[in-house]
């Protein structure tokens, strides 16, 4: 089976690439397009990204494997993004991250067999002030002790 867009999907790429001087500079809001009607960005769909935007399937691989908010394989429905990057790491985020994996029984890059969580470590999430911290989802969680972690999954459960 082809992966192909949506007529609404279609409609939507060109508002988006209508919005650009230069079609190439809406790579990043057409693979979030992509992303929300595949699931994921799977080398089919960048494939399919790359004909409709004109340019090579290298160019957008690359992109793709280069920012963190865009995934290759499906996630689960709560995507735990802890930073790793030098402020986090200093103010515990290693410890954090070990405690998630033993919570939820995943290694970093899992998802929980239920489909409810994905571990992922990331570089900079900019709020170097209170980390440690994560992002799951679209919502950040900062100053992270392992009680406070306990909390935001079970409220996430």
């Amino acid at each position: 089976m082809a992966v192909e867009f949506s007529p609404e999907a279609r409609k939507r790429f060109a508002a988006i690439v209508g919005g650009y001087p230069k079609k190439e500079a809406a790579l990043l809001p057409v693979l979030f397009l992509a992303q929300e009607e595949f699931g994921y960005l799977s080398g089919e769909a960048i494939d399919y990204v790359a004909k409709i935007m004109g340019i090579s399937a290298a160019r957008v691989y690359s992109v793709v494997t280069f920012y963190t908010m865009l995934n290759m394989k499906p996630i689960g429905r709560h995507h735990i993004q802890v930073c790793r990057t030098l402020p986090c790491a200093l103010s515990g985020a290693e410890k954090i991250t070990a405690f998630i994996k033993a919570k939820l029984g995943i290694d970093v890059g899992q998802t929980t067999p239920d489909g409810k969580f994905t571990l992922s470590e990331v570089e900079c999430l900019a709020s170097c002030g209170t980390g440690p911290m994560m992002q799951v989802n679209d919502a950040y969680y900062e100053n992270l002790t392992e009680e406070r972690v306990v909390e935001i999954l079970r409220v996430l459960k």
